[in-house]
């Protein structure tokens, strides 16, 4: 048990089933130095749960008498729903909501009936929910856009564009939406006089005004994106031949649509890209023969790919490492 969250939940659990917990029992349960295991008592008072400790000679932990989380009936299908829907949440792109998602199904699991639990898990296990590859995105700001959208406000936008230059933009913001890995926010841009479309991971602040509109009737944020997507600059254009039949490499780059042909017993592939590195690695999970043909950059990009991946080879396994030293928490490496 080497997760800092899990440690936290496993606290929160002891207290729950216990009446009285000693900071050695922590200790030995956590397999951590007993000053660690009294962080790991702070952090849950820090997140509002009543823990209350005696000092002295036979002192321990208790949570204050009323606290215990409410019974919660639910069905099999009931359970699996939420547990995956937590799940898909964490790959949303929103880092934010990482430690929510971890605790309340933490807190769903606890509650389960065991002989549904057990199944439950047994399905988890089973089930691939691998998506597409994401772009974080401020959790903060696609709420506060969902807001406006739903408000009908309007929205001073603080924005990086590709190149870099920093605007400022009024925006009547029609919808938000996830498509091929990032957050994107559509509306009528009060300073081009135009519908745009705004990357969410580009935006540095939204400020919400007082102003209100009507947004068109019947929009359709999807379709609006699709057509401004197609018709956007991208950072490269890349061509690359890949030894893989042309329906396998389509369905192996969902999210960039590339234009595809047979070629030389395989398929040559072209589309733009914002990102190299990221498009390097999305064509090694391929797991074929490559050549590059256009640009002479994503080979560089391959190369930094590669070095990282060699780096992450070369480091000696260690279960702990980055997580506690000596008994004391440390950081990851990055």
């Amino acid at each position: 048990m080497y997760d800092p969250t899990m440690r936290v939940l496993t606290v929160l659990e002891m207290l729950q089933a216990y009446e009285r917990v000693t900071g050695a029992q922590l200790a030995e349960r956590l397999e951590v130095h007993p000053r660690t295991a009294q962080r790991y008592v702070a952090r849950l008072q820090d997140l509002g749960v009543p823990v209350t400790a005696t000092r002295g000679v036979g002192g321990a932990y208790f949570l204050k008498p009323g606290f215990r989380l409410p019974p919660m009936m639910f069905s099999e299908e009931e359970a699996l729903a939420l547990l995956l829907g937590l799940r898909a949440v964490r790959d949303l792109g929103l880092s934010a909501f990482a430690p929510a998602t971890e605790g309340a199904g933490a807190k769903l699991r606890r509650v389960l009936p065991t002989a549904l639990a057990e199944r439950v898990q047994r399905i988890q296990d089973t089930l691939n929910l691998e998506l597409p590859w994401m772009v974080e995105a401020s959790a903060r700001r696609v709420i506060e856009l969902a807001s406006a959208v739903h408000q009908k406000r309007v929205v001073k936008l603080f924005y990086s564009a590709r190149r870099g230059a920093q605007t400022q933009r009024e925006v009547e913001p029609y919808g938000v939406i996830r498509e091929d890995g990032r957050w994107y926010v559509l509306g009528w841009c009060r300073m081009r006089a135009a519908q745009r479309c705004f990357r969410i991971d580009r935006i540095n602040d939204v400020e919400t005004l007082g102003d209100t509109f009507e947004p068109p009737a019947e929009f359709d944020v999807r379709v609006a994106l699709r057509a401004a997507l197609a018709s956007a600059p991208f950072a490269w254009l890349v061509r690359v031949w890949a030894e893989l039949p042309l329906e396998t490499v389509k369905a192996g780059l969902p999210s960039l649509r590339p234009e595809v042909q047979a070629m030389n017993t395989g398929t040559l592939l072209e589309c733009g890209v914002e990102d190299l590195e990221g498009f390097a690695a999305q064509l090694l999970g391929l797991r074929c023969r490559l050549i590059v043909h256009h640009p002479p950059e994503l080979r560089a990009a391959f190369q930094a790919v590669g070095a990282r991946a060699w780096k992450a080879a070369s480091l000696p396994i260690s279960e702990d490492q980055g997580v506690e030293s000596g008994g004391e928490e440390g950081s990851l490496s990055r």
